[in-house]
Order: C-alpha cells, then sequence, then structure tokens
C-alpha cells in the first residue's frame, strides 16, 4: 500500500510556505569574516551614523528567486534590522541579487537604551524580537546561577556577547544571508552555497545628493533591468512598498530626501522622491534617437510626472494601497473573512489557525485571506 506523499512546499500557501522565515531561533551561530582578508571602509566618527549601500548576488547570478522567495527575502531583511539596530533606508530584491541601502547608528549611542538598573529587562525585550521564549528562559536562568554562584563576570561577558550583534554592517548583511539561505535550500531541496562569498559596500554620506541618488539608483534597478516601466510597479523596493503605506519604508526615504521622519506626506516627500526617480531614471537612446540603450523611465512619462509635480491621482494611491482587491482572494470585515476561512478550512495547510489577515496601514479595519506581494502586479 503506497503512503500518501506530503505536499511539495511549493504549493502550500504563503504563509505556509514562510513558516520558518518568521519563526524565532535559539542562539545564533558566530560570526565568520566575509571580508576575504580586504578591511572594509568604515565610518569612524564619535558620534555620527553612516549609510552604506550593500549589494549580494548568488553564486553565478544563476539562481534566479521567485515571489515566496523574494517576499521571505524581505521579511528577513526588515525583521534583522529591527533586532540590530540598522535603518533600511530603502531596498530592491531583484532575481539573482539584492540591493540595501542602510543607515549604520553609532553603536555606543545605540546602546545607551540598555543602561541603567533597568537595562537588562530591556535587553530581554529587544532579544524577544529573534529569539524564542525557550531560549531566553534558559539564557535567564543561566545569568541567575552565574551570578549566584559568584560569577558575576562571566554573566557580564555573556551580556557583552549579545550587544556585540548590534550596529554591525558585516553581522547584519551575514545573517540576513545565512538565514534566507537555510530557508530557500530547505524550500528547493538543495544543498551548498548559495551567496557569492563577499558582499559588496559602499560607504555613503548619510545625507545631501549622495544619499538622495543612491536611494534612487538602488529603486530604479527593476526600470534599468526592463521588469516595469515605473519603479511604483514593482513590489520588492523601497518605493513601492512606501507607496502601499508602510510606515518605516516612508521613513527610511524621508532621511533619503533630508526630511523629517514623518514627512512622507506633510512635508511633501512622496512627490519628491517620484520627481526625482523620473529624473535620474530616463532612458538613454542612441546618437541617432532610434533604439533604447539603457532602459530607463521614458521621456514622455517623466515629463508628465514632473509637469504634475510628482502627484500621483487618487486612482493610483488606491491600486497601490489596497493591491489586495486582485490578490487578496477575499476582502471584508474580520467576522467575513473568518467566517469563508472556517468554511473552507480544507483548502489552508494544518498550521494555519485563523484566516484573517488585516491589510497593514489601512485605514478602515479590512481583512483578508492573503497577505501583500504574493505574486505580481496585475
Amino acid at each position: 500500500m503506497q503512503t500518501a506523499q506530503p505536499p511539495h512546499p511549493q504549493s502550500l500557501p504563503l504563509e505556509e510556505q514562510l513558516l520558518g522565515v518568521n519563526a524565532k531561533t535559539g542562539l545564533y551561530p558566530a560570526a565568520r569574516s566575509w571580508s576575504g582578508g580586504r578591511k572594509r571602509i568604515l565610518g569612524k566618527g564619535p558620534f555620527e551614523s553612516y549609510c552604506y549601500h550593500v549589494m549580494s548576488r548568488t553564486c553565478g547570478g544563476e539562481i534566479w528567486f521567485d515571489d515566496v522567495e523574494k517576499e521571505a527575502l524581505r521579511r528577513i531583511i526588515w525583521r534583522m534590522a529591527e533586532f540590530s539596530g540598522i535603518k533600511v533606508v530603502t531596498y530592491c530584491l531583484m532575481g539573482n541579487h539584492f540591493h540595501l541601502l542602510a543607515e549604520v547608528p553609532h553603536r555606543r549611542n545605540w546602546l545607551e537604551r540598555f543602561d541603567g538598573p533597568d537595562g537588562e529587562t530591556k535587553l530581554f525585550q529587544h532579544l524577544s524580537i529573534l529569539y524564542s521564549k525557550t531560549y531566553l528562559g534558559l539564557l535567564r536562568d543561566e545569568l541567575a546561577d552565574l551570578r549566584q554562584r559568584g560569577m558575576a563576570i562571566l554573566a557580564d561577558q555573556k551580556i557583552d556577547a549579545l550587544k556585540k550583534r548590534f550596529c554591525d554592517l558585516s553581522l547584519f548583511v551575514k545573517e540576513i544571508k545565512e538565514r534566507f539561505s537555510r530557508w530557500f535550500n530547505k524550500r528547493r531541496g538543495r544543498r551548498g552555497t548559495l551567496w557569492m562569498d563577499r558582499f559588496k559596500s559602499v560607504l555613503v554620506e548619510g545625507k545631501g545628493e549622495a544619499l538622495r541618488t543612491m536611494a534612487a539608483y538602488i529603486d530604479l534597478n527593476p526600470v534599468r533591468a526592463g521588469l516595469v516601466q515605473d519603479p511604483k510597479d514593482y513590489r520588492w523596493c523601497g518605493y513601492a512598498e512606501a507607496l502601499g503605506g508602510s510606515r518605516r519604508a516612508q521613513r527610511g526615504l524621508c532621511k533619503a530626501l533630508g526630511k523629517p521622519v514623518d514627512g512622507w506626506k506633510s512635508a511633501g516627500a512622496a512627490e519628491a522622491y517620484r520627481c526625482l526617480l523620473h529624473t535620474d531614471g530616463r532612458e538613454v537612446k542612441d546618437a541617432r534617437n532610434e533604439n533604447v540603450v539603457r532602459h530607463g523611465v521614458s521621456v514622455e512619462s517623466a515629463r508628465a510626472v514632473l509637469k504634475g509635480k510628482g502627484k500621483l491621482s487618487a486612482a493610483e494611491l488606491v491600486r497601490l494601497r489596497v493591491r489586495y482587491f486582485t490578490d487578496g482572494v477575499a476582502l471584508g470585515s474580520r467576522e467575513f473573512v473568518e467566517g469563508l476561512f472556517e468554511a473552507q478550512r480544507e483548502l489552508f495547510g494544518p498550521r494555519r489557525k485563523e484566516g484573517a489577515r488585516r491589510i497593514a496601514e489601512s485605514v478602515a479595519p479590512f481583512y483578508t485571506l492573503r497577505r501583500l506581494r504574493v505574486s505580481a502586479v496585475g
């Protein structure tokens, strides 16, 4: 008698496929050097934060990510950024590589949040972003045992080792790549190295024209690759996420533009950045103005955007903010979506316990059966 075969991982619902990405872990392995013996250019000021353009490619550029894999990488990047204290200014996830513009705060200043008598409590609260309750409970017990036995110095060393994980660009990128690699290999049933050994990084001045230009360069990647004609239509970049209502993505681009962190709407950052993208990202044609030498925004589109001062129509904003209207399978109140889920539970994986998924940043309390960024924009 034949035994039933488990479903292929890629046939499961999105959240089932991403379980390993969302799961919290125990202690992460110590980092090894990715530098290949060559030192990186790092900011050395006493108080400043520094920005870096990071780029990493798959081995030989031959392995290509599908939509679910791009979504998994996007989640890992944001989660590791929250944990490590590093801020994402913008990003772009392509088929075989990714770009990331990251702001690395001054470590000593950032760690001040864990000073004082309740500093260790705050540290454990922060560690819960990445670590499981089980691991944190064991760590608390271990620290208490060391202190009870008069080994407070060892306990402090363990705390210091955890703090070294913060505000470190190399560790940040390394953990993103390794966490994604383990999930990716398990999903694809493959083994071995996924990424080229060393990621590239360029130190970027943390304000002014250099930062704006670098952010635009990154968000224009899918336009230059000929995947879309407008960067707003490529889901896996910081600009499209910002237009979709993500506050964290909006704050990053406000940083790039030198606007207040809450200035995406109030300070006109959305319009200013759209004009910048359509100025820097124009297509280039040959001397006869016949063949496209470099893909980019068409001259006509750039003129229209600049004439409209970067404003998107109400219809465009609705489409970008509520892509669930075409991708969400079902849309409505929490009660409505939960009812549909209960009636058709057999269509979902066994680990899924509830159906309603709230639309992030929505003004009205809308829920859907399917999260955003599952498939390409329609």
